[in-house]
């Protein structure tokens, strides 16, 4: 069964991908710039014992989306199990928050998500299986200060799953979402020690997440044990956003 990983050479990316390998699932590895570390990735997985390809395209296009699509099916057949987890930052203040700071993570973000997904969806359907998991966030629930933008695309990331949810659970779709806090990255280790304090403070678990946790709450969602859950967001985060 095969796995499309977007953005996966990376950070929580890397992870899922390794995660998915590990439990026997073949891998496709998009990336967008970082090609040397997509091939590194990729032969981490085939030392797994199962097939593995790197893929590039920015997949905030929906012409190169389409294109990954049309790549991976003729080169690895068509995908079973899509983790869109390709994503960026622009943090600013609301008031200082450039057009393009906005838009560049909408696209990248939220945008993606959906060229992504219209394009497995097809397979899927044809299939009557498969297995679609959007990494959005915990911002996406609670918001968070000069994070308007992300905050916006992974709350929208939210509702797209529960959407894509609805529409093919009769066709033996799952649709879920995977809300990571804090989580020990190339993205969270520039923060200032300070800031970080300040973070673990209001974790329950006193702690910081790593990408591995992440990746097996994907491993449980692309697997057969979670049939029966859809349109879900579970939120990997010691705690922090507990009602």
């Amino acid at each position: 069964m095969l796995a499309l990983v977007t953005g996966a050479s990376r950070g929580i990316g890397r992870a899922i991908a390794l995660a998915l390998g590990r439990n026997g699932y073949d891998v496709a590895v998009n990336y967008n710039h970082s090609e040397a570390e997509a091939v590194v990735l990729c032969d981490e997985i085939r030392a797994l014992g199962v097939k593995s390809g790197t893929f590039q395209a920015d997949v905030s296009v929906q012409e190169e989306a389409s294109r990954l699509f049309a790549e991976v099916k003729a080169s690895m057949g068509a995908v079973s199990i899509l983790v869109n987890n390709a994503g960026i930052t622009r943090d600013n203040l609301l008031m200082r928050m450039k057009p393009e700071e906005w838009q560049a993570v909408i696209n990248a973000n939220l945008n993606s998500c959906f060229y992504c997904t219209r394009e497995a969806i097809r397979d899927m359907a044809k299939a009557r299986y498969g297995r679609i998991i959007n990494i959005a966030s915990v911002v996406g629930l609670t918001g968070n200060a000069g994070q308007s933008n992300y905050s916006a695309s992974k709350a929208g990331i939210i509702g797209f799953t529960k959407s894509a949810a609805r529409e093919y659970a009769s066709r033996g779709i799952t649709a879920n979402a995977i809300a990571p806090g804090f989580i020990d990255t190339s993205m969270t280790e520039v923060l200032k020690p300070e800031i970080k304090a300040d973070i673990l403070r209001g974790i329950p678990a006193g702690t910081i997440g790593k990408p591995e946790d992440v990746a097996e709450a994907v491993v449980f969602f692309a697997g057969d044990k979670s049939r029966y859950i859809t349109g879900q967001v579970l939120a990997v985060d010691g705690g922090m956003t507990m009602c």
